[in-house]
């Protein structure tokens, strides 16, 4: 049976019920009565507790460690040090593929970064392994740390992201600049933002000869495994990864990172099973962030509202030792059309851990600027920023030229704004108060965000008992994925959705993908929909061969499959259950295996992006200068919902981290030490139940042909694009002072009240 795919009808159709339900979670109850089991909730026999000794200082050399005073302390096992550790069979900072970052293993002495692991204790406790790591008291020879933006030589990147291009020019931006009737160039500042989530990184790690169990959270097996076999030498096919429960993840967790290294190499030391989780305050330097950017843009437009030239740069950082730039300049080219548009970067090195992949990489960092800059633009023309926008809105691709779906935009961008009541806003800042005197201010943004897919794999099981198994190696960071994917197995093998059993979050099943890029719904529920469609394939094979079947030469004519049976598509009269096909054939139970990939002939022809629009209400404490967030409504055209109730707690999801990119997250960095003074939740600020308005998320109908052929894209990270500036805007809109450093503080707007 071929694959289903965007230029191919499958042989036999299935007619569910189950997608666009919106089911309540598969794992739900498992979560709430405390019997999902998380990585560090694993407890195997003889285990051991390992807590990693990290750096103080952000750059210089480990001059000593008491290594003696902590091994004499009561239940320590052993200390892996540089001098003391397993040998690898690849160097750490070696790279094979280019998905692989350099990671800290102990090689050597150096420190490059604040809070980067010096030392590992290994002990019977982990109240004795964390007295142990603190008796260590490291020396250092300290360097100067470098640790802004302006601290050290900028370059140019080869590359931006996942190998973009760090410039790319579309048409004269000067020459359009020039012709320009209003044009605007503002700076804009964002900080580095650090992962929290709710799980820190963990892991239990077990040795069998070379064979390794490990129990870590993971948002992609395939890239764990290969990572994890070329450092030490062994088959990728030895290490079974189990993760079926994940804290949040947001990229943090899509490639296995250092600490979690570490825990494996204490378990190969000591020959035992050991547990390793890093503390809050750990989680600010190895496992990735969200790079600090100064961009800047500038906007032309000529006397009727048109844009005439856009250009975008933007500076990031780095580590000293790696690559990862964030691409916060490429949003300038998917949304607003103009006939020359530029976008660049460049880059610093400091001594952090590795910016990696966060929540929206480059798209929310990038649009926060853009949105504001274009708001800019439309007060400069004396334009309300909605009828602006719309004029400028981009019908096709403005650099590539391919078609979109421009139309679902324009729904988002009506549908939002009515429901906001936008018609009434005043287009004059400082002009509304409420009852208690209070500023208001409305404010709107653009939401963005590519429409992608990757390459993934299920098996799907039909057995004589009437129930259906499908397993794929996905997994569930908490958004939902695992009851989306029940829904697509249960219509992929037409079975209701009581009688499918879902297996996922192990290494053993098949590849599913890596969660992230917000396509794992597309990668994994293709792959899922695929499978069903060979075992659908399979089964009616079967029945329509089978002159005792009333399904029989019913091949030309093809069948439904519903509710555990089979029906003749042009004589629904003429059915048989898949018990009766299964037993009359002997079989217990028939498989197979369906894949997913983008199409290339629609990637190559048509732009794929889910789009949105944010609009959003603040008020401001005219004596204190205190921002709230009282109103947030976002509409938003991702494709084919398969759970409405989990897709709208995504777009909400977004909408609060935008929220927090706006008002609250920064980490606050010392110049002199380059360590991160609120490593903490307690002081590195998000947004609690207080903080969060009343929101609201309409999801806007949308039937995308391009981009799979179930018309799924993501939702996960989209909220975040549009109301970062809608927010942004609005408290310009409620104080007439516009901010272009991020969080905007009552510091910020006090002079301005």
């Amino acid at each position: 049976m071929p694959e289903i795919s965007l230029t191919r009808n499958p042989a036999y159709a299935r007619h569910g019920s189950n997608i666009g339900q919106p089911n309540t979670r598969h794992e739900g109850a498992m979560k709430v009565t405390g019997k999902a089991r998380y990585a560090a909730d694993n407890h195997p026999a003889g285990m051991l507790y390992a807590v990693i000794a990290v750096s103080t200082v952000a750059r210089g050399r480990v001059a000593s460690l008491d290594v003696a005073a902590a091994k004499a302390h009561a239940g320590v096992v052993d200390v892996m040090t540089p001098t003391h550790k397993p040998a690898l069979a690849m160097h750490p900072h070696e790279k094979n593929n280019p998905f692989m970052f350099r990671v800290d293993l102990l090689q050597d002495d150096q420190v490059r970064y604040a809070n980067q692991a010096i030392a590992v204790v290994i002990a019977q406790t982990l109240e004795a392994a964390t007295e142990g790591a603190a008796l260590l008291a490291p020396r250092y020879e300290t360097e100067p740390a470098r640790a802004d933006l302006d601290a050290n030589e900028s370059f140019v990147p080869a590359a931006v992201g996942v190998g973009a291009p760090a410039v790319h020019n579309h048409g004269d931006v000067e020459a359009g600049l020039a012709q320009a009737v209003q044009r605007i160039e503002a700076t804009y500042e964002t900080p580095a933002q650090y992962h929290n989530p709710i799980e820190p990184h963990a892991i239990v790690a077990n040795w069998d000869g070379d064979k390794l169990s490990i129990d870590t959270p993971s948002q992609g097996f395939v890239f764990a495994q290969m990572r994890i076999a070329g450092l030490f030498g062994i088959s990728p096919e030895n290490i079974h990864i189990r993760s079926p429960y994940l804290g949040g993840g947001f990229g943090s967790k899509g490639m296995i990172s250092g600490p979690q290294i570490l825990g494996m190499m204490a378990a190969k030391l000591v020959g035992k099973p050991v547990k390793l989780v890093l503390r809050r305050e750990q989680m600010y330097g190895p496992v990735g962030h969200r790079s600090p950017s100064r961009q800047t843009v500038r906007i032309g437009v000529d006397g009727t509202g048109v844009l005439t030239a856009l250009s975008h740069h933007a500076k990031v950082a780095s580590s000293t030792f790696d690559d990862f730039f964030e691409p916060a300049a490429d949003v300038a080219h998917t949304l607003y059309a103009s006939p020359a548009i530029a976008t660049s970067h460049e880059a610093v090195r400091l001594d952090t851990g590795t910016p990696l992949f966060m929540r929206a990489p480059g798209e929310a960092t990038g649009s926060i600027a853009l949105e504001s800059a274009i708001d800019e633009a439309a007060y400069a023309c004396g334009m309300d920023p909605l009828a602006f926008r719309l004029k400028n809105y981009a019908e096709v691709e403005p650099i590539s030229g391919k078609p979109f779906s421009s139309k679902a935009l324009r729904e988002c961008y009506a549908q939002a704004s009515e429901r906001f009541g936008w018609a009434k806003r005043p287009l004059a800042p400082g002009q509304m108060r409420d009852e208690a005197g209070f500023r208001v201010g409305w404010g709107m943004g653009t939401a963005v965000f590519p429409a992608l897919m990757f390459q993934g794999e299920a098996r799907a099981v039909l057995r004589d008992d009437g129930t259906g198994l499908m397993e794929t190696g996905a997994e569930d960071m908490g958004q939902g994925a695992w009851t989306a994917f029940t829904q697509i197995s249960a219509d992929g093998l037409g079975l209701d959705l009581d009688r499918v059993e879902l297996r996922a979050g192990t290494s053993d099943l098949p590849d599913a993908g890596i969660a992230g890029g917000s396509a794992h719904t597309a990668t994994a529920g293709m792959a899922i929909h695929n499978a069903g469609a060979a075992v659908i394939a399979k089964l009616a094979a079967l029945a329509t061969d089978d002159k005792r079947s009333p399904l029989f030469g019913a091949g030309n004519a093809g069948v439904v499959a519903r509710s555990g049976r089979l029906f003749r598509r042009d004589d629904e009269s003429r059915s048989e259950s898949y018990v009766d096909i299964l037993t009359r054939a002997g079989l217990k139970e028939i498989e197979a295996r369906g894949k997913s990939a983008s199409d290339p002939a629609a990637q190559a022809n048509y732009a794929m992006h889910a789009h949105g629009a944010v609009f959003a209400e603040v008020k401001v404490d005219p004596d204190l200068g205190q921002i709230r967030v009282t109103r947030l409504v976002g509409a938003f055209a991702a494709g084919r919902v398969i759970n409405p109730r989990m897709v709208q707690s995504q777009y909400l999801g977004g909408m609060i981290w935008g929220m927090s990119f706006a008002l609250h997250e920064h980490a606050i960095i010392d110049r002199r030490s380059g360590r991160i003074l609120n490593a903490d939740l307690a002081e590195y600020h998000v947004p609690v139940n207080a903080d969060v308005p009343a929101m609201e998320a309409l999801m806007i109908e949308e039937y995308d042909p391009y981009v799979n052929a179930l018309g799924i894209k993501g939702v996960g990270e989209i909220g975040i694009t549009g109301s970062a500036g809608a927010i942004a805007n609005a408290v310009w809109h409620a104080t007439g002072k516009r901010v272009r450093h991020f969080p905007i503080k009552i510091d910020d707007l006090i002079d301005a009240l």
